[in-house]
C-alpha cells in the first residue's frame, strides 16, 4: 500500500508538471500571436492616419499644400518607424523606410493631376490605404529578414519592386508636369531616383550595413536616369510619355540587378528586359511622332 500511494503521488506530480508545461507553452504562443496582431493593428492605424492626412491635404488651399506634403512625408517616416521599430537593425532604420516615406508623398503630389470627382477620390483613398498597408507589411518582412530567414521574402520583394516603380513613376510624372527649368527637373529626378534604387537594391541584400556595390549601383542608376531625363527635356514630349520612359528605365535596371543577386541573370533574362525596354521606347516614340504629325 505505501508503494502504491507513492506511485500515485508521483503520477499526480507528473500530470501537474505536464499541465504546467503545456500552459506555459500556450502562454508563450498567445503572447507571440498578440505581438503579431498588435503589429498588424499598428499597420492598419498608420495606413488609416496617412489616408486621413491625404484627405486633409486635398481640402487645403493650393498655397499650403506644398508644406503639407512635406509634413505628410515626415509623418509617414515617423509613423512607419513607430510601427516597425522592434525589428529594425542597422541601416534598415533609414533604407527600409524610404518607400513608406516617399509613397504617400508621391500619391499626394499625383492627386493634383487627377480629375476632381467624388468617385475618383474615393477610389484613390481606398487604393492608397490598401497599398500602404501592403507596403508596411513588405517593410516589416524586410526588417525581419535581416535577422533570420523568412518564407514570405520572395513575395515581399515582388511587392516592393512594383511599389518602387509605381512611386518613381508618380513622382516623375509630377516633376515633368511642373514646367521647371532643365537643371531643376534633372536635379529633382536624380534626388528621387537614387533613394528608389538604393531601397530596391538593399531589398535583395538586406545587410545591416550598406556595401560599396549597393551605393555604386544606386549611383549608376541615378546617373542613367538623369541622362535620360536630360534627353527628354530636349525632346519635349508630354509628361505622361516621359514618366513612362523613366519608369521603364527604373524597371529594367532594378530588375537586372535583382536577377543578378539571385544568380539568375542569364542571357535570355537580359534579352527579355532589353526587349521590354525596346518595345516601350517604340510605343512612346510612335505616340509622340503621331501627335507631332497631326
Amino acid at each position: 500500500m505505501p508503494i502504491s500511494k507513492k506511485k500515485g503521488q508521483q503520477l499526480f506530480w507528473w500530470r501537474e508538471s505536464k499541465e504546467k508545461r503545456v500552459s506555459q507553452r500556450n502562454s508563450r504562443i498567445g503572447i507571440k500571436l498578440n505581438k503579431q496582431m498588435s503589429k498588424r493593428r499598428r499597420f492598419v492605424i498608420v495606413a488609416l492616419l496617412l489616408t486621413l492626412g491625404l484627405f486633409v491635404i486635398q481640402r487645403m488651399s493650393v498655397e499650403r499644400r506644398g508644406i503639407a506634403i512635406v509634413v505628410l512625408g515626415a509623418a509617414s517616416y515617423g509613423l512607419s518607424l513607430w510601427s516597425l521599430r522592434r525589428d529594425l537593425k542597422g541601416v534598415a532604420w533609414i533604407v527600409d523606410l524610404i518607400l513608406p516615406t516617399l509613397y504617400p508623398m508621391a500619391v499626394a503630389l499625383f492627386y493634383f493631376l487627377l480629375p476632381q470627382e467624388f468617385l475618383t477620390r474615393v477610389i484613390m483613398f481606398i487604393v492608397f490605404a490598401i497599398s500602404m498597408y501592403a507596403l508596411l507589411l513588405t517593410a516589416n518582412i524586410f526588417a525581419v529578414a535581416t535577422n533570420r530567414t523568412i518564407q514570405l521574402l520572395r513575395a515581399a520583394r515582388t511587392v516592393g519592386f512594383l511599389l518602387s516603380v509605381m512611386t518613381a513613376t508618380l513622382i516623375y510624372h509630377v516633376i515633368l508636369s511642373l514646367n521647371l527649368p532643365v537643371w531643376a527637373v534633372t536635379g529633382l529626378v536624380t534626388m528621387v531616383a537614387f533613394p528608389v534604387f538604393l531601397q530596391g537594391v538593399w531589398g535583395y541584400t538586406l545587410g545591416i550595413k550598406l556595401e560599396k556595390g549597393e551605393l555604386l549601383y544606386s549611383l549608376i542608376g541615378a546617373v542613367l536616369t538623369l541622362e535620360l531625363t536630360l534627353a527628354l527635356t530636349f525632346w519635349q514630349i508630354e509628361p505622361l510619355m516621359g514618366s513612362v520612359l523613366l519608369s521603364m528605365m527604373t524597371y529594367v535596371l532594378l530588375g537586372l540587378y535583382q536577377q543578378d543577386i539571385d544568380k539568375r541573370l542569364f542571357r535570355k533574362t537580359t534579352q527579355e528586359y532589353l526587349w521590354f525596354a525596346g518595345v516601350a521606347y517604340l510605343v512612346v516614340s510612335t505616340v509622340v511622332m503621331s501627335r507631332w504629325m497631326s
